[in-house]
């Protein structure tokens, strides 16, 4: 006998719906709890380590100490990809703010510095930012945009000030993109491998909504290039 049509409502109820507050705080809480037990190991094997006699041994355990701190730093950071962002907002210049971020820039990627062609003229005004938040946000979007699909050819990044809003746009040559970009970065854990959990752009997302900003991308086909801007009210001078 033919079983009936399974209803919207029971075939909707087998699928979760959590926010992502509640799935920030779980994973928090697992990597809390996982650190704990990995900092009891370490102990451990420091213990082992004493009392050992065999100089082999010794070295093993050196070894297992090392894996255990390295398991220990990435739980650490993913706790660092949840955590909500607290500003310390202070009174910045835009063009400080840009000179700084070229500088960090070539810092943080010595190798692609020269990839990057800046058109910083046009940026005025001051901003009320937490300027190491915002700096890490939006060195993510580098970041990505240094990883993901890029085509040749450099990565044009502008900031000018316009209509009360600083405006850093970043345009990366593509070939092909067909992502959509509708919710950029609103999406975490869409893009998962090994030591990359999906994120690094929620959390520039939400840094920049956190200013009172707004984070947009779109690809421009008849350029072939994803092009990537994010806004900041600008602060009273």
């Amino acid at each position: 006998m033919p079983q009936p049509p399974e209803s919207p409502a029971t075939a909707s109820s087998a699928e979760l719906q959590i926010p992502m507050p509640t799935v920030a705080r779980f994973v928090r809480q697992l990597s809390h709890d996982l650190r704990n037990h990995l900092n009891a190991a370490e102990l451990q094997s420091a213990y082992l380590k004493e009392i050992a006699e065999d100089a082999e041994v010794k070295a093993e355990i050196v070894r297992l100490r090392t894996m255990l701190s390295a398991m220990g730093t990435s739980l650490q950071k993913l706790t660092a990809l949840l955590v909500p962002a607290k500003l310390n907002q202070m009174t910045y210049d835009t063009k400080d703010f840009v000179e700084d971020f070229i500088a960090k820039i070539g810092m943080e990627f010595p190798a692609e510095a020269g990839d990057f062609e800046w058109h910083a003229e046009a940026a005025t005004g001051v901003l009320n930012i937490d300027p190491q938040l915002l700096q890490q946000a939006l060195l993510e979007l580098v970041r990505n945009a240094l990883s993901h699909g890029r085509s040749e050819g450099n990565i044009s990044v502008s900031a000018q000030s316009c209509d009360g809003e600083f405006v850093v746009t970043m345009t990366e040559p593509k070939s092909a993109f067909e992502l959509p970009t509708e919710r950029w970065g609103n999406e975490p854990f869409q893009t998962l491998k090994h030591g990359h959990y999906g994120l690094g752009l929620h959390r520039a997302r939400h840094i920049v909504e956190a200013h009172g900003g707004r984070l947009t991308a779109q690809f421009d086909p008849g350029a072939s290039a994803l092009v990537t801007s994010v806004a900041i009210p600008l602060g009273d001078a």
